[in-house]
């Protein structure tokens, strides 16, 4: 497996010179929909939920509505968005016609979801500045995780599309793997309201680092387990990384 070079620059600027022309369909995911969950959750529910952590229920599940559709963000790029300029546009074909390789193709492509994911992020966060809901400076950071988070994410996702037969089996991936963390990695509840064997698994959940960064960041309160998550997030990174690059090269180059 060759090494990428730094002309992956160059697929992440393709993707994103597409973004630019096509924002305003992708203005429903990236803002709407988020809104509508931080507003429908944190004021809706809200209302029925009493004081978590000693704040309230708003200010708890933003910081994991921030960390969850920054998932959602890079997952949905790395799969859907690439299979579909990997099997349809075929346009991968037609980068690695040029003097870019096949590993520059799959870096941009990450690198590009970890864009995505950052935005979205961004986002969110300015909204919760304008209903007062961050209450630390550290607040500042949350681009820089939600970019590594969506490395992350955009790895694990590339990994599944370099294996899946038809876009029908993204289902799968959804269904059993994203959704699930959403729910189950502290983003609307705390783990300790769940059993312990959901506890356990929670833990080793990608997502649930992030939820615990982001929550500290935007809270100000910091605690020697973020140490943890912030290796559980690298360690997870570099794996799906290496991975995705040696799976999906095999399958572009088969």
């Amino acid at each position: 497996m060759n090494l990428f070079s730094w002309r992956f620059i160059r697929v992440w600027q393709r993707n994103f010179d597409v973004f630019l022309r096509l924002w305003h369909s992708e203005v429903p995911g990236l803002v709407i929909e988020p809104v509508v969950i931080l507003l429908a959750m944190g004021l809706g529910l809200g209302a029925y939920v009493g004081l978590v952590g000693g704040q309230q229920y708003i200010m708890f599940v933003t910081p994991g509505i921030i960390a969850g559709y920054s998932m959602f963000s890079a997952s949905f790029e790395c799969t859907y968005g690439s299979f579909a300029r990997m099997k349809f546009q075929k346009t991968f074909d037609a980068i690695i016609a040029t003097p870019l390789n096949a590993e520059d193709v799959i870096v941009g492509e990450i690198f590009w979801g970890a864009t995505r994911s950052a935005l979205t992020g961004t986002v969110i966060l300015l909204i919760a500045l304008a209903f007062q809901l961050v209450s630390s400076p550290w607040a500042v950071l949350i681009p820089v995780l939600t970019f590594v988070e969506g490395l992350m994410f955009s790895s694990i996702a590339l990994l599944f599309t370099s294996l899946v037969p038809s876009i029908y089996s993204f289902n799968y991936f959804f269904t059993l793997f994203v959704t699930p963390m959403f729910f189950f990695s502290g983003v609307f509840f705390p783990l300790s309201s769940f059993p312990e064997i959901v506890q356990r698994l929670s833990l080793i959940a990608p997502l649930t680092a992030a939820v615990e960064i982001s929550r500290a960041l935007l809270d100000g309160e910091f605690h020697p387990m973020l140490l943890l998550d912030i290796a559980i997030i690298v360690a997870i990174t570099m794996l799906f990384f290496y991975l995705s690059l040696r799976f999906m090269k095999r399958r572009l180059t088969a």
